[in-house]
Formats: C-alpha cells, sequence, structure tokens
C-alpha cells in the first residue's frame, strides 16, 4: 500500500466555520499575537493567554468535520494516509483519521509546567482553565501549544515521514509558515506533490514538480482523490 503523507493548515478547517490566523480578518487582526501565543506574552499575562485558548475551545465545540477531513478519512481505504497538520483543532481525529501529528500542538489538550510528559485532554464539560489551574500532582498547566518563540518538537518526525511519502499533498497553507513550509524540500526523488489551495502560493525554488489544484479544501480533496483514482 502506496504511503500519502499529508500536510495540512487552517485553509482545510476554515470551511468547518473556524476562525483562520493569518487571513484577513482573521484572529491576529483582533488580538495582538505576540500577546496570546508566544512564549513572553505567556510570561508576561497568563490570565489572557488561558482566556483565549478558552475562546478558541469553545469556538471548536461548534464546528464538525467538514468534507475535506472526511475525504482524506475516505483515502485510508487506498493508501497508508500520514497527516501532518499545523492547525491545533481536533477535526482530522474527529473525522476518523488514523495516523495525526500536530506540529503546533493540540487545543484540547493542556499539560503540566513542570514536566512537560504529563498531557491531559480536556472534555467538553471541562474546557477552561486559569493560571491557578492546577493537575493532579499540584503543578500549574498551560496550553498544549507551541508558542510564537518555541521549538517545534514534532518537525523530526514530520520530515522523516516526508521523506518516505511515495504521494506527498500539502492543503490549505500559504507555504510561508515555517519550518512547516519547508516540509516540500525532503520530499524524495520520484513521489508525487499535490498542492491544494484556493489562492496558492508560489511554489518555493528547488521543490520539484508539484501539480497545484487551485480550489478550497473540501473540492481539492476530491479531485484529489479521482486524480489518484487514475493513476
Amino acid at each position: 500500500m502506496k504511503k500519502l503523507v499529508v500536510s495540512t493548515g487552517a485553509g482545510v478547517s476554515a470551511e468547518s466555520g473556524l476562525s483562520t490566523f493569518r487571513d484577513a480578518g482573521g484572529l491576529w487582526d483582533k488580538y495582538p499575537v505576540m500577546e496570546v501565543a508566544s512564549h513572553d506574552g505567556f510570561v508576561k499575562n497568563p490570565a489572557l493567554v488561558h482566556k483565549f485558548y478558552n475562546e478558541r475551545r469553545r469556538e471548536l465545540l461548534g464546528v464538525c468535520p467538514n468534507a475535506a477531513h472526511l475525504g482524506l478519512k475516505r483515502l485510508e481505504d487506498r493508501f497508508d494516509v500520514r497527516i501532518i497538520t499545523q492547525n491545533v483543532d481536533d477535526l482530522h481525529e474527529r473525522a476518523g483519521s488514523a495516523s495525526v501529528l500536530h506540529l503546533h500542538g493540540e487545543l484540547m489538550k493542556v499539560r503540566s509546567m513542570r514536566r512537560e510528559d504529563r498531557v491531559y485532554t480536556l472534555t467538553p464539560d471541562n474546557l477552561e482553565t486559569t493560571p491557578e489551574t492546577r493537575d493532579e500532582y499540584g503543578d500549574p498547566v498551560r496550553p498544549h501549544i507551541v508558542f510564537f518563540q518555541e521549538a517545534v518538537p514534532n518537525f523530526e518526525k514530520a520530515v522523516e515521514l516526508v521523506r518516505q511519502a511515495d504521494i506527498f499533498v500539502v492543503i490549505g497553507t500559504s507555504l510561508n509558515v515555517y519550518p512547516a513550509a519547508s516540509l516540500l524540500y525532503y520530499v524524495r526523488p520520484g513521489a508525487k506533490v499535490y498542492y491544494i489551495d484556493p489562492n496558492p502560493a508560489a511554489i518555493p525554488d528547488g521543490a520539484g514538480q508539484v501539480t497545484v489544484i487551485a480550489r478550497k479544501a473540501t473540492e481539492g480533496v476530491a479531485e484529489l482523490a479521482r486524480l489518484l483514482e487514475q493513476e
């Protein structure tokens, strides 16, 4: 079974109704990004950061996976599908995808500030955290999010997946968010590469041959499935 590795960005979840971060009118137009999503911002005002992510979790509860998420799940019938996502939502998991690697953390999780390996999944009935929230060991917790100014711990795992890919697909990203955008450079020679976005960015020099599908994620994944079936 061929290995199909998919890298997804905000565009794959936008059609579910989630606010994007970088688009015009997105969250970074409404919130000072370095105050609510950076290491320094968290140190300066942890209450504001907790509040920001509490709001994001409530928003997430009100949306569902869309046809793009579900279409990627259906491809598991024919391919060994591995998803690498920049998104912190859980829509790929809720669509049933078996293998999802989160580069920028997970919105529905928090972790101990003393032991990073102690990670906890929140529930719809227990969504909100504050600087006073403690885990079972009495440790304060923080959003399980990779803030600006922090390393991306899962990037090497992502690179390894891309190197193994027979087919690599990028969906709903501007190709401007690093290090995720650099994954294109790790595709092995001979692998097929597809890029799905309604407003596709220029393909970086040295990224090889890329088939561009200039459609929104739901339509693009359906087109991808048709193209793969023809091969």
